[in-house]
């Protein structure tokens, strides 16, 4: 289907140059002459995007435990076309090759489990496969009228639930329909409804309810090996509706509700807010999050549920943080109760709370106390850009799975990361690099399969990524 969009576009592309050849006054249009309107001049001025990313990691693992590295490069090209009376149409796609890697579908030998970084860099679902991974990930059609838009297709959003989630070769996408009004300078709605959904680390387009479980699904709260993928009964979708409202320049309030029919409902409300002196910017937010099952949580049989019925979780963010000159530093406290497991499909994005550190997540725990701390530094004419991160997360014992769904110990993590933009002959290019530590905290019973990929660990990354 990717070989079939890279061909169509070609040829558009083509028509498009062919046309500035024969009618080059169409460059010199004026906005008020009749022909500005037409389907060339929409096509003509269309924002046209390329993007060629390669992305080298490696995990180096306690002992004897399997280490991997990995090697992915591709590219991919999207168009939105200039506004047509308030219609526009988006389109874009990508391709991957494998182009070097260790074993990363044989399981570690001591845990029985899985790679879990480098094997997101390409298919999960088919891990030697190096060469067939292209994927269309846009392809919408956007009406625009006044202050609101409504758009249906394949989209990319930004959402607590739904994120790219950019630590991979390619983002989360999702298709639905959207959308966006804004009343106000202080007031606007956004919201829709999503029934497919493509993982970031996969090629196909999935509904909704087989989306969850792509990825590994833990246990149940009784121990059991969960087994909810391709189960969900019931559920056509999901819908997210976002309220927000700034009533001043210094406070921001946002409200998320994401209906998940017949499995679970998540109301997220954030509350932020910042002071300025003349030299340093202060900052906090607050997050509340709660969660509630529907009916079954996704299928009657509880061992292949989502979530048990008439479970719940709660779980509360807060941060603090000051800007001085080129430099922002934060601190943040995460607590998830031991009322259940705060829950959210891993496929779908990262999670919301102000102690996330890439590498690692709190969902599918509860009873979670989290410290972060993280800084970060612009110079260079903010071209150079570093972050420092440390946490400490206090995590249920591992045999405690009502409150720890993947056998996650407690632990200590320190991120360091940089990136530079380049400017001159290179501008477009934007490098970064990761490093990733985590170290255990909790016990782990000498079980390798609580250490493998999760602490005594480091994960290595560095990303070049070229945009036009």
């Amino acid at each position: 289907m990717l070989k079939n969009l890279i061909l169509i576009v070609s040829v558009l592309s083509s028509l498009i140059t062919k046309s500035q050849e024969v009618d080059d006054h169409l460059n010199s249009l004026k906005p008020k002459l009749k022909d500005s309107l037409c389907l060339k001049d929409c096509l003509l001025h269309a924002h046209w995007e390329a993007h060629a990313r390669t992305f080298a990691m490696s995990t180096i693992n306690e002992g004897s435990l399997k280490d991997d590295y990995a090697i992915g490069s591709g590219a991919g090209i999207g168009v939105v076309t200039k506004p047509l009376y308030g219609f526009q149409i988006g389109v874009s796609g990508f391709f991957m090759y494998n182009l070097i890697s260790s074993n990363i579908q044989l399981l570690d030998s001591q845990a029985n489990q899985s790679n879990r970084y480098e094997i997101g860099l390409f298919d999960i679902e088919n891990p030697t496969n190096k060469n067939d991974l292209d994927r269309l990930e846009e392809l919408y059609l956007k009406y625009t009228i006044s202050k609101t838009s409504v758009t249906i297709g394949k989209l990319n959003l930004n959402t607590p639930f739904f994120n790219p989630q950019d630590g991979r070769m390619r983002p989360t996408v999702e298709e639905g329909v959207w959308m966006s009004m804004k009343e106000s300078n202080k007031i606007g709605i956004n919201g829709g409804w999503i029934w497919d959904v493509s993982p970031r680390s996969t090629v196909k387009w999935f509904s909704v309810a087989n989306s969850m479980g792509v990825y590994s699904m833990g246990v149940n709260t009784d121990g059991m090996k969960s087994n909810y993928n391709t189960n969900i009964e019931g559920n056509s979708g999901i819908g997210i509706m976002n309220i927000y409202y700034h009533p001043s320049k210094n406070m921001k309030l946002n409200f998320w509700n994401a209906f998940l029919e017949n499995v679970m409902n998540t109301a997220i409300l954030e509350v932020n807010a910042e002071q300025s002196t003349e030299n340093l910017k202060f900052y906090e937010g607050l997050i509340f999050l709660h969660q509630d099952a529907i009916n079954n949580g996704g299928n009657s049989n509880q061992s292949q549920t989502y979530i048990n019925k008439g479970a719940q979780s709660n779980a509360v963010s807060a941060q603090v943080g000051f800007k001085y000159q080129n430099t922002n530093t934060n601190v943040n406290y995460t607590h998830i109760t031991g009322d259940g497991r705060y829950l959210m499909p891993r496929e779908w994005g990262k999670e919301v709370f102000y102690t996330f550190l890439p590498r690692e997540r709190n969902e599918g725990l509860g009873n979670v106390h989290a410290f972060t701390i993280k800084t970060y530094n612009q110079a260079f004419k903010k071209a150079f850009k570093t972050g420092l991160g440390y946490g400490y997360y206090i995590l249920p014992d591992v045999k405690n799975y009502r409150l720890n769904k993947y056998g996650l110990p407690s632990y200590h993590q320190i991120n360091l990361d940089a990136s530079y933009n380049f400017t001159g002959f290179l501008k477009g290019l934007e490098v970064k690099c990761l490093l990733a530590c985590k170290l255990k905290q909790g016990e782990t019973y000498q079980n390798p399969k609580y250490i493998y990929n999760k602490v005594n660990m480091v994960n290595l990354n560095l990303i070049f990524d070229f945009k036009i």
